[in-house]
């Protein structure tokens, strides 16, 4: 068998959008770490059934509605 293959399996610290924080295992960062979530299992729509709006943090939904907001519009 190979040695060495498999990826650096550590502990990092998730901090959720509401500020709440737990600890999990990953392979993402380094030891310590912590991942803070633009969006989580509390906020996305997903989840909570569509009632609240997710946060257009990188604009695209703005770039895409002025590319085909005139395709959506009904008539």
């Amino acid at each position: 068998m190979k040695q060495n293959i498999h990826p650096d399996y550590h502990f990092i610290k998730v901090q959720l959008t509401d500020g709440t924080v737990f600890e999990t295992r990953s392979t993402w960062g380094k030891e310590g770490d912590t991942m803070k979530l633009d969006i989580d299992p509390r906020v996305h729509p997903a989840w909570t059934g569509g009632r609240s709006q997710l946060v257009d943090a990188g604009g695209q939904v703005a770039r895409f509605n002025k590319r085909f907001g005139a395709l959506l519009k009904k008539k």
